[in-house]
């Protein structure tokens, strides 16, 4: 009981902090696109509020897991997807500066119509409204069982005090209190690594000889990570909204080192895992290990968990707004921005009251949104409109196959856990490149 007492202590003072720090945005400008006093967000703060809004609670939480199933092998596996920094950074600087597009929504209405851009909005706003029950359930689980009172009041309780905040500055206070939670994550992560490395029973080399670099026991979901990377940060707005509110320059230099620092702070976490698989440590790999040390340890990582899913329910909520007012030009005053932020908290928290099998059925997967591939790759190639939908409905059609279980398996060529992800990922990008380029060829 004394835990969980200062489990809501930490939610309530941490969110009461945030919410008297968190800047008031006065201006369209302070709410949707972070500017403060006429000055864009600098390298290092970007670059901080990319990874913090990245590194959320379900993330760094198969992270671990990964860990404990797979050791490093699996850290680097779950790394992979950071790829998608560098990409997105080095496209939407092309198409920034090479194409003068300033928003994901201009480069898609200039080049294949509202229809295409209505068809990417109504995916973003799915990924929106799943990043907010998924974020809260793992904050949820902290406190109580699935289905109880105590989980029940924690999501709601955590997201009514993230969205105050949210409320009051927009993308500005997202941006202002990332910077914030990140520098709580990186000391938070220090702790916890310092404690783990100074139990006698644990050293570097047990990293080093944790896992196999195999197919089988791990890499599988490596290579589908590298390969979503691709296609999977451009159905993310809270990302991409955060590629258009400075310099090109800058852009691309926060997102190569938000790559970097992001992918090793997730191989980092991953190490918890690892010494709960050198313990012979089952279930959740990070409650068991703060259990195996204590108290203390427990709320340092209970205390990760309410920094990173903050971070990305914040950005959640802002990226919505946007999407709205600004590039669905639905109304552009902050009393819209604020009430849609309202509406997004309470939608995207029903299906926490559901069950976990509509859930899953609920979430567009990475692998749904293959067929964007093309589309950004080689977003300066001309071709027809109609390329955007053969490529998106493939992918859309890959994606469901990999859910509903129906991929022959001859067409898998490894074996072990996400063999099916990979390899429906590689014949799937494969076949979304053909058929966007095939209309090309045919009016030539």
């Amino acid at each position: 009981m004394e835990t969980i007492h200062w489990q809501w202590t930490l939610i309530i003072v941490s969110s009461l902090i945030l919410f008297f720090l968190s800047p008031l945005a006065r201006t369209r400008d302070q709410f949707f696109k972070a500017v403060s006093n006429r000055k864009p967000p600098s390298t290092l703060v970007l670059t901080g509020s990319l990874i913090i809004s990245w590194i959320f609670a379900k993330s760094i939480t198969n992270a671990a897991n990964l860990g404990l199933d797979y050791g490093i092998v699996g850290g680097v596996a779950y790394a992979g997807y950071y790829l998608s920094f560098a990409v997105a950074g080095i496209l939407i600087y092309q198409m920034r500066t090479k194409g003068g597009f300033e928003s994901i929504h201009q480069f898609l209405t200039s080049k294949f119509g509202k229809g295409a851009m209505a068809i990417f909005s109504i995916l973003i706003a799915i990924r929106l409204f799943n990043e907010v029950w998924s974020n809260t359930m793992v904050i949820g689980s902290y406190f109580g069982e699935s289905g109880s009172q105590p989980y029940y009041l924690a999501i709601i309780v955590f997201t009514v005090l993230t969205l105050a905040y949210a409320i009051k500055g927009g993308l500005s206070s997202s941006i202002f209190t990332d910077v914030i939670q990140m520098v709580l994550f990186s000391v938070l992560l220090i702790v916890i690594l310092g404690t783990i490395f100074s139990s006698e029973d644990f050293s570097p080399t047990d990293i080093a000889t944790s896992g196999t670099w195999s197919f089988e026991l791990g890499l599988n979901l490596f290579f589908a990570a590298i390969i979503q990377s691709f296609s999977y940060p451009f159905h993310d707005p809270v990302l991409t909204d955060r590629a258009f509110i400075t310099s090109p320059k800058v852009t691309r230099k926060s997102f190569l080192l938000a790559s970097i620092l992001g992918a090793l702070c997730i191989v980092l976490f991953s190490f918890i895992g690892v010494y709960a698989q050198t313990q012979g440590m089952k279930g959740q790999a990070a409650v068991e290990v703060g259990k195996a040390f204590g108290v203390v340890i427990l709320l340092v990582i209970n205390f990760i968990m309410i920094t990173s899913a903050a971070s990305t329910l914040d950005s959640t909520f802002s990226s919505f707004s946007k999407l709205l007012a600004i590039d669905l030009n639905m109304g552009k005053n902050l009393t819209f921005g604020r009430v849609s932020m309202a509406a997004i908290a309470v939608l995207g928290t029903l299906p926490v009251f559901l069950d976990a099998a509509i859930l899953s059925a609920t979430t567009i997967s990475g692998t749904m949104v293959i067929g964007l591939t093309p589309v950004f790759v080689f977003w300066n190639m001309k071709v027809p409109k109609i390329s955007f939908y053969l490529s998106v409905i493939c992918g859309l059609v890959f994606g469901f196959m990999l859910v509903f279980e129906i991929f022959p398996d001859s067409l898998i060529f490894t074996k072990g856990k996400y063999a099916d992800l990979l390899w429906v990922n590689v014949w799937g990008i494969l076949s979304c490149i053909i058929l966007y380029i095939i209309p090309k060829w045919i009016r030539k």
